[in-house]
């Protein structure tokens, strides 16, 4: 069983005694963030932390980590220099990079931004499937043609909307899709009713059941894939990187896709054999691709993905508004407090499963 409380700290009233912070979302921390760490944790000294891992101050009593942009041989050694590091909150969803062999024999507990991203990323994957769906790049080289010729459109109750993971991203993109009156169907990594809530004492699987009861057209199993890929006009990728999902889409799935089908990926690159995708992407099945996540990033100058007519690249920014930052320190924040109170903390990551 998961653990699911790290605290009491020992700093005055079981705050931790030192926080060490690395970059998040691709910003330096701004001093209003730092006094809302501050008054969630009085008496605790914050320890910078470089992409390379460096430190600007000692890290031996370092109980706490906000973990940004950090890798996984950085994290290791980090991890050698705290030795009462007991919490780490990873401040992006994935937390492939934080659950190294060393943390998890350590006995680390892990806390991401779960439902941080959310809205942003649906609204990006709906500004997709309406752009698609109504010819807005065909339309946009017409304008640079001087050329007018009206296109035809689909509406989008027309369109149905797969969506492959059903966690704070895909239920979020599936309640804008039934909006906009798309049918959504959705394979969930657990059959319903068993998928629970990963720690998150903020979720309630009730509500989760409502969502696919009332507003999904069908939520299945892993083994509904193949009936997902054939039916959907647009597969959206939402599932979190683990050992199962790794590859997921790849000459064998992408053969069971619809034709003409759309593949937008806003999860993790490594959910795709990105060479079966350029064939798929050239050859068929599939119509055309949105691409915010590759397995290397930035992506190279030289990918065949910037190249081809009907791939839509973009610069792993879905998930970027003018919000998310503060919902991200507000949510390390909670968790400080419940981390003195010896409170269960939010979004606890279970390690074996990976998310």
């Amino acid at each position: 069983m998961k653990r699911t409380v790290a605290g009491p700290g020992s700093g005055p009233g079981g705050a931790p005694t030192a926080i060490a912070l690395s970059p998040i979302l691709s910003a330096r921390y701004r001093s209003r963030d730092l006094e809302r760490i501050r008054a969630a944790a009085p008496g605790a000294r914050l320890v910078t932390v470089s992409v390379e891992g460096l430190a600007d101050g000692p890290l031996d009593d370092v109980e706490v980590m906000l973990r940004g942009w950090l890798s996984s041989e950085a994290f290791d050694r980090l991890l050698v220099r705290a030795p009462r590091l007991s919490w780490v909150h990873s401040a992006t969803s994935g937390v492939e990079r934080a659950l190294t062999p060393a943390a998890m024999e350590r006995g680390l507990v892990v806390t991401n931004a779960r439902g941080v991203f959310s809205r942003p990323i649906a609204e990006y994957v709906l500004m997709m499937i309406l752009s698609v769906s109504r010819r807005l790049p065909q339309l946009l080289e017409l304008q640079r043609e001087r050329t007018w010729q009206p296109l035809e459109g689909a509406e989008l109750r027309d369109v149905t909307v797969g969506i492959v993971g059903l966690g704070s991203i895909g239920r979020a993109v599936g309640a804008l899709a039934t909006a906009f009156g798309c049918r959504v169907v959705a394979v969930r990594r657990r059959a319903e009713g068993e998928e629970g809530n990963a720690g998150n004492v903020a979720a309630a699987s009730s509500d989760e059941r409502s969502f696919g009861e009332v507003m999904l057209d069908r939520v299945g199993g892993p083994e509904t894939l193949p009936e997902l890929l054939g039916e959907s006009d647009f597969i959206v990728l939402a599932a979190p990187l683990t050992a199962e999902t790794e590859d997921m889409i790849n000459d064998d799935t992408l053969g069971m896709v619809k034709p003409g089908a759309w593949l937008i990926n806003v999860a993790r690159g490594r959910l795709v054999d990105e060479r079966a995708l350029l064939r798929a992407l050239r050859d068929g099945p599939l119509g055309g691709a949105v691409l915010d996540t590759f397995r290397d990033e930035p992506l190279p100058p030289m990918s065949s993905f910037y190249d081809l007519p009907n791939v839509i690249v973009t610069p792993h920014t879905a998930w970027s508004s003018g919000r998310v930052l503060d919902r991200s320190v507000e949510l390390f924040c909670d968790n400080l407090r419940r981390f003195a109170g010896v409170e269960p903390l939010l979004n606890v990551v279970d390690p074996t499963a990976g998310y």
